[in-house]
């Protein structure tokens, strides 16, 4: 089995798509293989790289090989195709790995987990989709602990990578555009479990309906823990955290006191911990709050599914909905729950939203996000008598008007500071 470091030694690769990830595997290996570059919007000869046999290819995690400049080049040398997960697990073999994945939570959950086990003086090191490329960590040691968040675009093409501990929070649809159907889907994020072997962990959330039938279908090596109960109100009352009050964010939480059981950790500080925790920027974050108003930036809601437990949780909203929508997305919060909600939809894409919601809750729709929140500004103003909250959670992929998510809840922010004098 190809698992060690020597694999990626004195061999000529091709690195394919140079963003964080592709330039930190370009980084670490140049020093002993003859390395390419290649990014399609970059210019680069084509005709020279077709001709050129490698021994490996490193795809970054954008690359679609489906779609790309080279597209039949990359499938004609698909099983030449590995990761950075792939060089890092070649070199990091022997060290504990914790991987979360899951439509919806998996950065929130990674940074939680980091912060315990830093508390704990445990060599933890945040990685991957959230924190640095995991190329570009330095002095580690057999006592490093890797936290890392793991997309479906990363895990599609690994094929040498393996996690220790791996964490499936929850699926639903996403990211159909390129996965095609669930099917694949599931299939990237179930990766993870189909590397593991029977001393390995896997936690998994069983009340997911997609989760539940991969179980009931497919048999995996690792022992699987079921996470399904509540979590108990004393513990809840102990930690003493609204950020927790969520049904998303108590998801989370059941994880991370999976994880805490499994390595002993020590309580009072684990505790200690989630009182303290404050969420991360754009995510449910409240950016304000008096007597009459919240408002709450969750730029990185994504999909309609990251944003229903937000909604469940709030009354009196004024919903912020809008942008590049994505394929086969289905809102699934019944009528009863909308009574105090009133969607604002902005974008180019607003057919799409409004049909999802207009038989749901009342709404208007708008350009863009500063006509929006200009309006929004007024209708505060004649409605002051009970309290509101703004909550800008798009539900889609930011790529219609912004380069991410953070440039879109920035813009947001400044969009709130102009105009709305809460």
């Amino acid at each position: 089995m190809l698992n060690n470091r020597n694999i990626f030694y004195k061999k000529k690769i091709l690195i394919y798509g140079l963003g964080k990830s592709g330039l930190s595997a370009y980084k670490f290996l140049k020093k002993n293989n003859q390395v390419f570059k290649h990014d399609d919007k970059i210019k680069s000869n084509f005709k020279k790289i077709r001709k050129i046999k490698f021994d490996y290819i490193i795809i970054s995690p954008g690359i679609d090989i489906r779609k790309c400049i080279l597209s039949k080049f990359l499938k004609d040398n698909f099983k030449k195709i590995y990761t950075d997960l792939d060089i890092f697990y070649s070199h990091c073999e022997h060290n504990n790995k914790i991987t979360i994945t899951g439509t919806n939570g998996k950065s929130t959950t990674a940074k939680i987990l980091y912060e315990i086990l830093k508390n704990q003086k445990i060599d933890a090191r945040l990685v991957g989709n959230i924190g640095n490329p995991v190329l570009l960590e330095k002095k580690i040691t057999n006592k490093t602990v890797f936290v890392i968040e793991a997309s479906s675009y990363q895990l599609e093409y690994s094929k040498l990578f393996k996690s220790n501990i791996s964490l499936i929070l929850n699926i639903s649809p996403d990211h159909l555009e390129r996965h095609k159907t669930i099917k694949k889907y599931v299939n990237a994020k179930f990766k993870l479990l189909k590397k593991q072997s029977k001393k390995d962990l896997a936690i998994l959330n069983v009340n997911n309906f997609y989760i539940k039938r991969e179980l009931k279908f497919k048999k995996f090596l690792p022992r699987i823990i079921k996470i399904k109960k509540e979590i108990n109100n004393r513990i809840l009352k102990k930690i003493d955290n609204q950020y927790f009050n969520t049904d998303g964010n108590k998801e989370n939480l059941k994880f991370i006191l999976e994880v805490a059981k499994i390595l002993k950790l020590r309580n009072n500080i684990l505790i200690k911990t989630l009182k303290k925790f404050k969420g991360l920027k754009y995510r449910q974050e409240k950016i304000f709050q008096s007597k009459k108003i919240t408002i709450i930036n969750d730029s990185k809601a994504t999909s309609f599914s990251s944003s229903e437990s937000i909604l469940k949780s709030l009354t009196n909203v004024y919903w912020i909905v809008g942008g590049q929508a994505k394929k086969g997305d289905k809102l699934l919060i019944h009528k009863k729950n909308c009574k105090n909600i009133k969607a604002y939809i902005f974008g180019s894409n607003q057919n799409f939203f409004i049909n999802k919601i207009k038989k749901l809750m009342k709404y208007e729709y708008f350009v863009d996000l500063r006509s929006l929140i200009i309006k929004l500004s007024k209708d505060i103003k004649i409605d002051s008598r009970v309290h509101k909250t703004i909550l800008f959670s798009p539900s889609s992929a930011s790529f219609d008007n912004f380069k991410n998510f953070e440039h879109r809840g920035e813009h947001f922010n400044q969009l709130v500071k102009r105009y709305i004098n809460a």
